[in-house]
């Protein structure tokens, strides 16, 4: 993907390709989403191929159509690529699903990023944190901070629309891609995550992407499935009830619910 003559002019892009300029060297935790992606790509334009590396982890938390959706694109973007294993699930801190449950998923992940940072020689690890983020509860946060972690999205100044804006400039193909959490989100707190029940909504919004929704979670409540998509979208999932009632239920739950507050990230928080 050649875009070297595509020229980005405005303040907090140019803050941006300052700031990645000044670490010289660099590994991204890259997960084929939307910010990741155009932080890779910013940062191939800045530094090089060869002062870049992208490092994907590969968990029962991660679909493997993300994955093989991440592998794809950074092959098509031009970075040198490599895959980790994370085992979240062996961690007994995270097993158990408190409300701090992503400080410790991020520590494991920041954790063997810097190990390969230090083994390859690169000067740091960065993350795709925007300034959106500031405004979700992120426990991730803590973790890289404490470990060193780099956000340079954030560090500009650089929110949610800027990245979906600049990205469709430089024609990548995650402009307009849905933002994604992982499987571990959709669990109540304090309630035990297991493969089992990870591979089961993996499945379910599988089904649900493949109806033509687009932005969906599936929130497991033990027996049932609680739906959020899109408030546009309420009334088509209504319209499928019978077919999303059937497919769900094949997997187990019992009972299949419709948030009428639609989808919004976060909102195990509300309850919590």
């Amino acid at each position: 993907m050649d875009t070297r003559g595509v020229k980005l002019k405005n303040s907090k892009f140019n803050k941006l390709e300052k700031i990645i300029k000044g670490l010289e060297s660099v590994v991204v935790a890259y997960s084929g989403g939307l910010d990741s992606t155009f932080l890779l790509k910013t940062a191939l334009d800045v530094l090089g191929k060869e002062n870049v590396l992208a490092v994907t982890a590969r968990s029962e938390t991660y679909p493997h159509s993300e994955y093989e959706e991440a592998v794809r694109l950074a092959k098509k973007i031009g970075a040198h690529h490599i895959t980790i294993i994370t085992k979240e699930l062996e961690l007994e801190n995270f097993r158990s699903n408190p409300v701090n449950r992503c400080y410790y998923c991020k520590k494991e992940l920041f954790k063997k990023l810097n190990g390969i940072r230090k083994n390859r020689r690169f000067r740091h690890v960065l993350d795709g944190t925007n300034y959106d983020d500031l405004k979700d509860i992120r426990h991730g946060r803590k973790a890289a901070s404490e470990l060193g972690v780099k956000s340079p999205l954030l560090e500009a100044g650089i929110t949610k629309d800027d990245i979906r804006k600049y990205s469709k400039k430089l024609k990548l193909p995650t402009w307009n891609k849905p933002s994604f959490a992982c499987l571990a989100s959709r669990f109540p707190f304090n309630s035990d995550i297991t493969r089992e029940g990870l591979e089961r909504i993996d499945k379910a919004e599988t089904c649900l992407r493949r109806l033509g929704f687009k932005q969906i979670r599936v929130r497991s409540h033990n027996s049932i499935a609680r739906l959020e998509v899109m408030p546009k979208d309420i009334r088509k999932a209504v319209n499928l009830r019978d077919v999303i009632i059937k497919k769900l239920r094949l997997l187990g739950f019992i009972y299949i619910t419709l948030d009428l507050a639609g989808y919004r990230t976060g909102s195990m928080h509300e309850s919590s």
